[in-house]
């Protein structure tokens, strides 16, 4: 008997096969029962009938607990009224394991504590389905792109020795011989390292942030992308994260549509974003807030509010740079024509998703950037291989961070980005 999967079923039209997979839902009638089977792949109606059956059969496929791991077997046949355009005729209807007591998560409405605290089974519904599907393209699409383009993928450390982005949400850690550890912020300082080995390297994994942050934007533990390139312009840099992600929702639109429209997403908004993004300085940007009477003072970082009505004009992601030098990390490089300025970059998504990436130029002076380290209270001492790159063939160089699950979150069209990572770390929340 030939076994396949719901999506593939299109290739076995009029053949008998074998599908294995959970209940998720069923209708009944007297002589019919239609069971919809989800296989990981997708859903199916599967018809058993009363007289193939039998008296004694009948009852028992109709008893079955949803969720409950079943095999059936019968012919497929394609019928566009039916969920995903074919149906299976079952001849054979076997329960693997029947679940033991009523499945929780049922097809009403359910809060977000509860789907939250019940996440590893909130997975298997259909729109959390489509969620994970679309976050897997994403993430395919990203190491396709830089695999395409040269680019070496470098792991970076989960424990570091010093903080990257502010000691202020640094994850403490014991580490050996009463030595502290710290859970990373971000991989970019490793990938300097690797761009002066290798020309153009990225990472691709976990950061971790210990902001006491409960908006819809925020995650404790949150996947990164960081490419980095030497001999690299803050242009190069814009160039490089404006390439990746027109290429992202092109993938996306090529070969996730159907999980778009699970989602509800409005898919012709993913349709209008098209190169090349805007791009504005900070400064014109908030002069835009100001005219648009949105009050912001210049000097200070951009919040959710004011990243949302800065997008709000725009179909594609708008590409803000040359941010006051306060607001930026320690590494970034200052703007020869204003000092006041980091060559620094953040993309904002479109529909008020907000930053998405954030990026610039590094600091490639070695006495400006002891100086940088000092006046952030950093200890050199935990630098000294950070500050070796200045000193043996330094160059320009330049990269960026993507947040996966904002990406994803926009691209998705939903609210939260804690329906956009297998499980969430937030706040109040580590299980399951």
């Amino acid at each position: 008997m030939t076994i396949t999967t719901i999506a593939h079923l299109s290739e076995h039209v009029g053949e008998t096969v074998t599908l294995r997979g959970w209940l998720y839902n069923r209708r009944s009638s007297k002589k019919l029962h239609f069971l919809q089977l989800r296989d990981g792949s997708g859903i199916v109606q599967c018809i058993a009938t009363l007289a193939h059956f039998g008296e004694e059969r009948f009852p028992e496929i109709g008893a079955i607990g949803y969720e409950s791991s079943v095999m059936i077997t019968g012919s497929v046949r394609a019928d566009e009224r039916a969920p995903g355009g074919f149906e299976v005729e079952a001849q054979e209807v076997e329960v693997v394991a029947a679940t033991t007591e009523e499945y929780p998560i049922s097809l009403k409405e359910h809060g977000p504590d509860f789907l939250l605290s019940n996440r590893h089974l909130w997975l298997r519904s259909r729109k959390q389905v489509a969620l994970m599907r679309l976050r897997d393209q994403v993430i395919r699409s990203i190491r396709n792109f830089f695999h395409e383009r040269d680019f070496l993928n470098i792991d970076a450390p989960i424990f570091t020795p010093a903080a990257c982005e502010g000691t202020t949400t640094l994850f403490e850690v014991d580490y050996f011989d009463d030595e502290k550890a710290y859970l990373t912020q971000s991989g970019q300082l490793y990938m300097e390292a690797a761009a002066m080995a290798f020309g153009k390297a990225y990472c691709f994994g976990p950061t971790f942030r210990a902001e006491k942050s409960k908006t819809r934007r925020h995650l404790t533990e949150f996947w990164m992308v960081e490419p980095e390139m030497a001999y690299a312009t803050l242009d190069d840099v814009m160039d490089l994260a404006e390439d990746m992600l027109q290429r992202i929702v092109d993938d996306v639109l090529a070969h996730r549509r159907a999980d778009l429209e699970v989602l509800e997403r409005d898919i012709e908004k993913l349709e209008r974003v098209k190169k090349p993004y805007p791009r504005i300085s900070y400064s014109d940007a908030v002069e835009e807030l100001n005219g648009a009477g949105h009050a912001f003072e210049w000097g200070g970082d951009f919040g959710a509010p004011d990243e949302t009505e800065l997008s709000a004009k725009y179909d594609a992601p708008v590409l803000v740079h040359r941010y006051p030098q306060e607001v930026k990390a320690f590494y970034m490089r200052r703007d020869p024509d204003d000092d006041r300025v980091a060559l620094g970059v953040d993309v904002l998504a479109p529909e008020g998703y907000g930053e998405i990436i954030g990026g610039g130029e590094r600091e490639p002076d070695l006495e400006v950037l002891r100086e940088r380290i000092a006046a952030h209270d950093l200890p050199e001492e935990s630098f000294q291989w950070y500050l070796d790159l200045r000193k043996f063939g330094s160059v320009p160089h330049g990269g960026f961070g993507l947040g996966l699950e904002r990406t994803v979150c926009w691209l998705a069209g939903i609210e939260h980005v804690r329906e956009c990572i297998p499980f969430p770390r937030m706040l109040y929340r580590i299980y399951p």
